[in-house]
Formats: structure tokens, C-alpha cells, sequence
């Protein structure tokens, strides 16, 4: 389905129209499935919105919210458009000092509050501004006092006279999470956020039979306009997650038609059947026609991936042994390229035009250059209009209407587009030599013993790389002798000042709780510096190649 371009109001309140009585969102809580029609998910924000407008807040202010993903997190961004204001959503998981900042630069008005974790809100709730209005949506065990989302609807009316907006209007600042710095708000409109979605449809068509599953953060650009905007605009169904450990059982109940995942979440999988079957035992069943046949029948059931039409696979690197193995299995993944500051819309493999080690081809009614330092720059409808309050890095990051997106790249003779690194990530050694990390990082990645990767080596004689096994992979000796024949075999394919000199097995895993991944599940280098930097000299002298920390 290819609609001209319309708001998500707009695409909202036409298939509430056709379906009021239809499940739109399905929450599971406390093991129960709790389905919401689209016509109680328009009445309720329509109440809400009724509720925001009775505050007589400020025209277009910015209203925060502050959940894991939840029915009720769509319906207060609904509310919060049908008003006429901004969102500006929180990560659940962040800290409570970055909560404050985020509150205070973005100048909320409104704090919508749900799903967290309790260790989570004992920091943030000290650190919300008291003169912040919020609301509790009041479904999921959060102790607080503050106002409860039913409590309110009590007293509002469902009608409401359609919003006005405009498509330059902005829709939403999402405050990056980063792998550097201080979060930054990237301001987006009604324009660029419809043109993302309606390009993801035309790439990968929906249907108001999809059902999505929604468990990455919705604060994050690419969840927002695939599931959440995708699934408005479809017509289709979206499901929740109760929790981390409910997410295989959650996810066989949806059966996903669109899913779409980080490359992590794709490992966990390629690890979990490679843990009952080994991929030895594996590759001979594949190799059988009709067994094999069976095989991948029987593993992508397990998953809950089974009725999967479309996997879409992005905001990190992915190995091409991990794309060659679901592709083996019949699952496609189709790798995909954004940023929060284009709508996550700049390039896709999509049917028919796909290339495993690619990100794919650019995307409809989009410009993109290499510059000569070999930097990404593109320009389409999605771009945003800049970052909050930050005009001199507005200035610098978008110039004659080009994006610099910070990515290095290649495009091929078919028009396939390969991230080669990241500009600020090159790093000098002490030798004079600069080396790009990602390259030798994605080399490594493609090891099953390996689950997450970092290459340093800033003013070291050569650069080492910080591991994280996967589950299971805990022999020391075994360990020792796959890695010092996987680095002899790697080396063999890197320039001299790029060989690795040592690989330096972590104790403790990378979290989004530790502040080593960000909540995409990407790896913050500025925090591994932080974290690991004081060690590399010693861990250089050591005699071992690969060393246990």
C-alpha cells in the first residue's frame, strides 16, 4: 500500500474509521494478552489529548515520554500529536542525571511515566523537575503518586475536532543516545517522518494483515517509523513484550510478518540453535533437500519467526556469516541504513536488489555523495531540521542541505553502499599510522566464539582487540587456540600497521546497564576508553597473545 504522504493522525483515524472494533495493539500483562481496538486506542487519546489541552500549556510544547515500549506509549504520542504538541521520548533505561538534562534542555512541559524497571525509576524519579506536570499510566506496577492515565480519561470527553497540522510542523526531538558525548535533540518534522515511513513501505509494501512486534526502544528513530509509524500506516497489528524473559514466548505469540531487529538480537538467535545443534551437524542437515527443508522449517517455528515475510536488520554492523546462515535457513535479512538526524532513511536491501556486506541502495527521492574524505553525505525530505538549541553544530552538520553523516563509505558499480567506519572512530597509532577499526572489528565478528568486539590502539605500536565470547565459548585452552589461529589468520589479510597484537578476553559483559552499549545495543568506544584505557600498555607488555582479563 503506497498512500500519498499523510500524517500519522491522519493514517491513524482512517483505519480507526474502517476498524474501530479490530485489535490494533496487543500488551501482555502479567501473562495475560490485553487487546486494544483501534477504537479504544482513538478514544483514549483523544481523551488524553482533550486532558493536555485543558492545561493550557504553551502552543506547541514538549511532552515527554518516559517507558519501555507499551500500548500506552502509542497512545500518548497519538495524544501529544492530536494536540498540537511535540514528544520527546526518554529512553527507560537511561540514567537519572541524563534524564534531568534532557527534561531541562528540551524544556518539558509534561512527563508521561510507565513500564520501568525499579532500580531504573528510584534515580530518575529525583531527578524530574518539580514543576513538571506527569502522569503515571498506571498499568504496569510502577510505584509512584502521580496522577493515573484511567483517572484522568474518567473525565474527559472522546470528541474532539481534528487536529490541525501542518506537514512542517515538528513532530518529535529525539535526543540521541550517542556513542560520544553529551545527547543531542534531533529535530524532526511531520514531513521528514511520513516521507520515512511511506519509503519503508514502498521498499518493503505492508499490509493491514502484518503484525509487528515492538520491543526495541521506541525512543529510538527506527522502531518509531517502522513499528510504530508502519504499523499506523498499514493498518496492521503491534505487539509488546512483557519483559526480557518473556520475549521468546511473546514473540511466538505474535508470529511477526515485519521484523525487525539489531545484528546482536540475530547472533542471540544464530547462537541459541548452535547451542542445542552444532553448526557442523547443522550444515549436513542443510546440505539434505528435504530434510533440510524441514530443518529450517522447524528452526525459524523455534524462533518465532516463521511467518516473517520481511527481516529487516540495522542501526549496527552485521557479519555476512550471520546474513549466510538465516539466509540458509530462508530467512533474508535485509540490512538497512540510517541515523536519527535522516529519519533513519538513507539506504535499504530490499526485494529484488539485496547484497550481503552492503547496506544496500539508497533510497527513493535521495541524493548521496562520497566526499573526498570518503564521508557519507546525503540529502532527501528526512533530514532533520537540526539539533535543538545547537546552531553552530547544526551549521556543521548540514551544509547546502547535505547530511555529513560521520559514516565513511563505498558504492559499488551496482549502486550498493558499504560503511567502511566511522570518521571520528580512526585512531593513530604510535607508529604515525591511522587505522580504521570497523573493517578488522567485522573481520572478527565473523568467528561464532566472538559476540561482541572492540579494536583500540591509540598510541600503541599496533592495535588490540577487547572480546566478549558468546555464551558457552568459557575454555580457556580451547578459547586460546581458536583465537591465536583466527588473529594468524586475519593478520594475513591486514595491512602491517592494522595486525592485531593481542586479544584481550573481557571478565565482565558489555549492558546498557554498565554504559557500555547504547540502548540500540551499539558500543559507546568513548565509554570503553573510560573503562579499559589505563590497562592497554600492560596488557600490550604481557607475553600471551591472548590474554584472560
Amino acid at each position: 500500500m503506497n498512500n500519498s504522504l499523510k500524517t500519522p493522525v491522519e493514517n491513524f483515524l482512517n483505519w480507526e474509521k474502517k476498524k474501530s472494533n479490530e485489535t490494533f495493539l496487543v500488551q501482555p500483562i502479567d501473562g495475560k494478552y490485553v487487546n486494544f481496538s483501534w477504537g479504544r486506542v482513538g478514544s483514549e487519546a483523544r481523551k488524553m489529548c482533550n486532558y493536555i489541552n485543558s492545561l493550557k500549556l504553551p502552543d506547541k510544547s514538549k511532552i515527554s515520554i518516559l517507558s519501555k515500549n507499551c500500548a500506552h506509549w502509542i497512545i500518548a504520542d497519538l495524544a501529544i500529536m492530536m494536540s498540537g504538541n511535540i514528544s520527546v521520548p526518554i529512553y527507560a533505561n537511561i540514567n537519572g542525571e541524563t534524564a534531568k538534562y534532557i527534561l531541562e534542555h528540551s524544556e518539558s512541559e509534561l512527563i508521561f511515566i510507565g513500564k520501568l524497571e525499579e532500580s531504573d525509576w528510584k534515580d530518575i524519579k529525583k531527578n524530574i523537575p518539580k514543576k513538571i506536570k506527569k502522569i503515571d499510566f498506571g498499568y504496569y506496577g510502577l510505584e509512584c503518586n502521580f496522577q493515573k492515565w484511567d483517572d484522568i480519561l474518567v473525565d474527559q470527553k472522546a470528541e474532539l475536532k481534528p487536529p490541525s497540522i501542518e506537514i512542517e510542523d515538528i513532530i518529535t526531538i529525539i535526543y540521541t543516545s550517542g556513542t560520544t558525548g553529551i545527547p543531542k535533540g534531533v529535530v524532526l518534522n511531520y514531513k521528514a517522518a511520513g516521507t520515512a515511513t511511506k519509503n519503508l513501505d514502498l521498499l518493503f509494501p505492508l499490509s493491514e494483515d502484518d503484525r509487528f512486534i515492538s520491543y526495541l526502544p521506541l525512543s529510538h528513530i527506527a522502531e518509531r517509523a517502522l513499528v510504530e509509524h508502519g504499523g499506523i500506516l498499514s493498518g496492521g497489528k503491534i505487539f509488546f513484550v512483557e519483559s526480557l524473559d518473556t520475549f521468546p514466548k511473546n514473540l511466538k505469540y505474535c508470529q511477526p510478518t515485519i521484523f525487525f531487529g539489531v545484528p546482536r538480537i540475530y547472533t542471540k538467535f544464530m547462537s541459541k540453535i548452535q547451542s542445542i545443534i552444532p553448526q557442523n551437524i547443522i550444515k549436513l542437515i542443510l546440505s539434505t533437500p528435504v530434510i533440510g527443508s524441514l530443518f529450517s522449517s522447524l528452526v525459524r517455528k523455534l524462533l518465532g519467526l516463521n511467518k516473517s515475510r520481511i527481516c529487516i536488520t540495522g542501526a549496527a554492523s552485521i557479519s555476512v556469516t550471520t546474513l549466510n546462515w538465516f539466509n540458509e535457513l530462508g530467512l533474508k535479512l535485509y540490512e538497512a541504513y540510517g541515523m536519527s538526524e535522516n529519519s533513519a532513511c538513507s539506504h535499504a536491501n530490499f526485494p529484488g536488489n539485496i547484497k550481503f556486506g552492503t547496506v544496500g541502495k539508497v533510497m527513493p527521492d535521495t541524493e548521496v555523495k562520497i566526499t573526498e574524505k570518503g564521508e557519507i553525505i546525503m540529502k532527501n525530505d528526512c533530514v532533520m531540521n537540526g539539533y535543538y538549541k545547537e546552531k553552530k553544530l547544526t551549521q556543521d552538520t548540514i551544509k547546502d542541505g547535505f547530511l555529513y553523516t560521520g559514516d565513511k563509505g563505498l558504492i559499488d558499480g551496482d549502486g550498493f553502499l558499504k560503511i567502511t567506519g566511522r570518521i571520528k572512530d580512526i585512531f593513530k597509532t604510535s607508529k604515525g599510522k591511522y587505522v580504521a577499526p570497523n573493517p578488522i572489528e567485522m573481520k572478527l565478528s565473523k568467528s561464532n566464539i566472538i559476540e561482541q568486539v572492540c579494536v583500540v590502539g591509540e598510541n600503541l605500536s599496533q592495535p588490540i582487540a577487547l572480546v566478549i565470547l558468546s555464551e558457552g565459548k568459557k575454555i580457556a585452552n580451547e578459547v586460546s587456540t581458536n583465537f591465536n589461529s583466527l588473529m594468524d589468520s586475519i593478520n594475513d589479510t591486514l595491512e602491517n600497521h592494522e595486525r592485531i597484537k593481542k586479544i584481550i578476553i573481557m571478565k565482565d559483559n558489555w549492558s546498557i546497564e554498565n554504559n557500555i552499549l547504547t540502548p540500540t545495543l551499539k558500543i559507546k568506544r568513548n565509554s570503553i576508553e573510560k573503562k579499559y584505557k589505563e590497562f592497554y600498555y600492560y596488557w600490550y607488555s604481557l607475553e600471551e597473545k591472548v590474554i584472560f582479563q
